[in-house]
């Protein structure tokens, strides 16, 4: 995946209490709003903002 972005090990690890099955989407969505916002990195911060506005 040339366009996957840089995780951090605590980020990783909340994405992982994410249910198998839709964890790819939710990977996919929290990386198009990291890109939108201009972070090059997915951090713990990163994701519980993504999380908020997608629910």
């Amino acid at each position: 995946m040339a366009n996957s972005m840089e995780w951090t090990a605590e980020a990783e690890a909340r994405l992982k209490e994410i249910p198998f099955f839709v964890r790819p989407a939710a990977r996919k969505k929290i990386e198009a709003f990291a890109r939108e916002a201009g972070v090059a990195e997915i951090t713990e911060e990163v994701y519980d903002q993504a999380k908020k506005k997608f629910g």
